[in-house]
C-alpha cells in the first residue's frame, strides 16, 4: 500500500485529504507542524508528501529544503495560498515537484498523485524502451535511476520524468507548454516559469557546465531541445 504524509495545521484540510486518500487505498500519516513533518519524512519511507507552506515551527519551504538536503527524492506537492506566487516559485526552486493552490478539490490531489504513479510504473510491454542512452547519460526507466559516465545522478522524480521526456525526443524542439502537459500531466496556463526552474535544476545535475549546456539547449523563442553531444 502506498504511503502518503499529509502536513497541514488546519484540521479540516487534514481530515478532508485523509478521508479522500484513504478511500483510494492509500495509507496516510499526518503532521500539524514543520518539525514533526521533517522528523517523520526522514524517519520513514513515504511515496508522496503533501505539504502546506504556512506551518508552525519550520515552514514548508524549510521542510522541503531539508528533505532535499538529505538526498530524499520523495515527490513533494506543496499547498499554497492563492496569492503566494513568490512562495510557490521558491518551493519549486528548493525541490518541490508540484503545487496546488488553495482552495482545492481533493479529487485534483488524487488525480495528480495517480498521474505520477502512472508515469513511475514500469511498462513491461515496452521492453525496448526500458533503458535510454543519450551520450554519457543512461536512464533506467523501470527503476527510476539515471547515471552519467557510470556515476549515479541524484534526481527527484520530477527531474527524472523531465529528463526521460527529453531523452525520448532527442533533437526535437519542445515548447514550454508541451513540457508542462507532457511531464506534469496537467495544464498550467501561464506557468512556464515552472519548466524553466526544473530545467535549471536538471542542468545543475546533468551538465558539466550548466551555463554552457551540452545536453539540454535553450532554443530562444521556442523552448528547449535535447542533443547528443557525441553526435557532434
Amino acid at each position: 500500500m502506498k504511503k502518503i504524509l499529509v502536513v497541514d495545521d488546519e484540521p479540516a484540510i487534514v481530515t478532508l485529504l485523509q478521508y479522500n486518500l484513504e478511500q483510494e487505498h492509500y495509507a496516510v500519516s499526518v503532521a500539524a507542524d514543520g518539525d514533526a513533518a521533517l522528523r517523520l519524512a526522514l524517519a520513514e519511507h513515504f511515496d508522496f508528501i503533501i505539504l502546506d507552506l504556512m506551518l508552525p515551527g519550520l515552514d514548508g519551504l524549510e521542510v522541503t529544503k531539508q528533505i532535499r538536503a538529505a538526498h530524499d527524492a520523495t515527490p513533494i506537492m506543496i499547498l499554497t495560498a492563492k496569492d503566494s506566487e513568490t512562495d510557490k516559485i521558491v518551493g519549486l526552486e528548493l525541490g518541490a515537484d508540484d503545487y496546488v493552490t488553495k482552495p482545492f478539490s481533493p479529487r485534483e490531489i488524487v488525480a495528480r498523485i495517480k498521474a505520477i504513479e502512472r508515469r513511475v510504473r514500469p511498462n513491461p510491454a515496452a521492453a525496448d524502451r526500458q533503458v535510454l542512452s543519450v551520450g554519457e547519460l543512461r536512464l533506467d526507466l523501470d527503476n527510476y535511476r539515471a547515471s552519467k559516465n557510470g556515476q549515479p545522478l541524484t534526481l527527484t522524480p520530477k527531474e527524472f520524468e523531465l529528463l526521460a521526456y527529453f531523452a525520448k525526443r532527442v533533437g526535437k524542439v519542445l515548447s514550454r507548454d508541451a513540457l508542462l502537459n507532457g511531464v506534469w500531466g496537467f495544464e498550467y496556463p501561464g506557468e512556464t516559469r515552472m519548466v524553466d526552474i526544473q530545467v535549471s535544476h536538471l542542468r545543475d545535475k546533468v551538465e558539466t557546465d550548466p551555463k554552457h549546456p551540452q545536453y539540454i539547449k535553450t532554443m530562444r523563442g521556442f523552448g528547449y531541445q535535447m542533443e547528443d553531444p557525441t553526435d557532434e
